[in-house]
C-alpha cells in the first residue's frame, strides 16, 4: 500500500531539492503534481485542495524561499502538513484505571472484525493482561466459531452462549451476561465482537446503540476495509454519527489499497486511526503513529517501527549470542536458519525494506534483478532442441 504514492511523492520532491533557487512558480507546478498524486491515490479533493493551500501558504513563505535549502525546507512543510491531516500523535487505547477495559468492535460484515478482535487479544495476552472475547453475534454462527477458534490458538477465553440459549437471547443480553463474567472473574480486557451486515442500515445501528448503553464501552472501534477507500471514510463517518466511535482499525493494509482512507480518514471525520490490520496472521497488527507515516510516504522509512519489529522478534540475549558465533566463527547453518525464522516473523521482505530510508529504491532494483534473472533463465530454456520446438510452437500461435 502507497507504493505509487511515495514514488511520485519522491520523484517531485527530489525536483525541488535539485533546485538552488525556488520561485512561487517551481513550487506551484510541484504542487499541481501533488495534487494529482494525492486524488489518484483517492484521498478526498476537499482535503486535497485544503491540504495544497496550507502548503503552499507556508512553503511561498520568505523563511523558506531564502533558506540555503529551500528544497528541503519545501519537504519539511509537506511531512508537517501530511502529519496534521493523519493526526498529530499517536491516538492509544483509553485504558481503565479500574479494569476491565472494555472495547466494542464495530463495522461492516466482512471487513475483518473478528480477525481483529484476535489480534488485540494477542497484543494484550502478550503485555500480561487477561483478556475475554466475546461473541456478540448469534445470527451467524460461523462468527462464533471461528472467534472460539482464534481463542483456543491464542489461549484466550471466550464467552459465547450456547446454541440453544443464542436463539432466544438478544445481542445486549450476551454482551451484558459477557461484560459481568468478565468483571467478576477478574479480567483486565473485554472485547465484544459484535455484528455486522452488508450495508448500514437502520437494525444494525438501533442494536448497536443498544449495546453501547447497557455496558458503556470505553472504546468503540471501527474496523473499516482500507481496500474499499472513500468508502471507507464515508462509512466511519455514518458510524460515527449513529454510534459514536473513539477510533478507527483499517484492516487489509498490506493489499494495493491507493491509501486515500489512510490519509484523509481523520480529517473527514475528526477520528484517529489506532491500528492498522497489515496480514491475516495474529500478529499482523501495527500502532498507527502519523509521524511515521508521513515520513514512509515521502520515502524517508520508517526505522523506529523496524526497530520495534526487531525487538518483538529478537531478544538482547539472541543477538548478543548470534554475534559471539559470527566473531568466534562458530555461526552453524542452524544459527542462520534461526535468523531467517526471527526475519521472516518482521514481516515480509518488501514491508523492510519499505521501512528503510531509499527503501523503495531497493524495491525497484529487486524487482529489475527478478526480471532479469527470469529472462536470463529463459533464453538459457530457449537454447536447447526442446526450447526451440517451444519458440517456434508459440511462433506459429500468434
Amino acid at each position: 500500500m502507497l507504493d505509487a504514492l511515495s514514488d511520485k511523492f519522491e520523484k517531485i520532491l527530489k525536483k525541488l531539492r535539485g533546485q538552488g533557487v525556488l520561485t512561487e512558480q517551481n513550487i506551484t507546478e510541484a504542487l499541481k503534481d501533488v495534487r494529482f498524486a494525492l486524488l489518484e491515490a483517492d484521498v478526498n479533493f476537499k482535503i486535497v485542495k485544503e491540504f495544497i493551500d496550507r502548503v503552499r501558504q507556508k512553503a511561498v513563505g520568505q523563511e523558506v524561499l531564502q533558506s540555503l535549502t529551500p528544497g528541503h525546507q519545501v519537504v519539511k512543510v509537506v511531512w508537517d502538513e501530511l502529519r496534521a491531516m493523519m493526526g498529530h500523535e499517536r491516538a492509544g487505547l483509553a485504558l481503565s484505571s479500574m479494569p476491565p477495559t472494555i472495547l466494542m468492535m464495530v463495522g461492516l460484515q466482512g471487513a475483518g472484525k473478528t480477525t481483529a478482535s484476535g489480534k488485540l487479544a494477542r497484543l494484550f495476552k502478550n503485555q500480561g493482561k487477561r483478556v475475554l472475547l466475546v461473541a456478540a453475534d448469534p445470527r451467524r454462527p460461523a462468527a462464533g466459531e471461528q472467534l472460539s477458534a482464534l481463542g483456543r490458538d491464542l489461549g484466550v477465553e471466550v464467552h459465547r452462549a450456547d446454541h440453544i440459549q443464542a436463539s432466544q437471547m438478544d445481542v445486549v443480553r450476551i454482551c451484558r451476561a459477557g461484560v459481568e463474567r468478565g468483571r467478576d472473574q477478574g479480567f483486565d480486557l473485554i472485547i465484544l465482537d459484535t455484528g455486522g451486515r452488508l450495508h448500514i442500515d437502520d437494525e444494525l445501528m438501533d442494536e448497536l446503540v443498544a449495546v453501547k448503553t447497557a455496558v458503556s464501552p470505553h472504546e468503540v472501534l471501527l474496523v473499516a476495509d482500507a481496500m474499499t477507500g472513500q468508502d471507507a471514510v464515508t462509512m466511519a463517518g455514518q458510524f460515527d454519527q449513529k454510534v459514536g466511535v473513539t477510533g478507527v482499525i483499517l484492516t487489509k493494509v498490506e493489499g494495493d489499497a491507493r491509501g486515500g482512507a489512510v490519509l484523509s480518514i481523520r480529517a473527514a471525520t475528526g477520528k484517529p486511526i489506532k491500528f492498522l490490520g497489515v496480514g491475516e496472521k495474529l500478529d499482523a497488527l501495527e500502532p498507527f503513529h502519523p509521524d511515521r507515516m508521513a515520513s514512509r510516504i515521502l520515502g524517508m522509512g520508517d526505522v523506529l517501527s523496524l526497530i520495534e519489529k526487531a525487538q518483538e522478534s529478537i531478544t538482547r540475549e539472541q543477538a548478543e549470542e548470534a554475534q559471539k558465533r559470527l566473531t568466534s566463527n562458530t555461526f552453524t547453518l542452524e544459527d542462520f536458519r534461526t535468523q531467517l525464522g526471527q526475519m521472516s516473523r518482521m514481516g515480509s521482505f518488501e514491508q523492510i525494506l519499505g521501512m528503510l530510508p531509499g527503501g523503495q529504491k531497493l524495491k525497484h532494483a529487486m524487482e529489475l534483478i527478478k526480471q532479469f534473472l527470469s529472462a536470463k533463465k529463459l533464453a538459457k530454456a530457449m537454447t536447447g532442441a526442446g526450447g526451440r520446438r517451444q519458440l517456434a510452437q508459440l511462433m506459429r500461435s500468434m
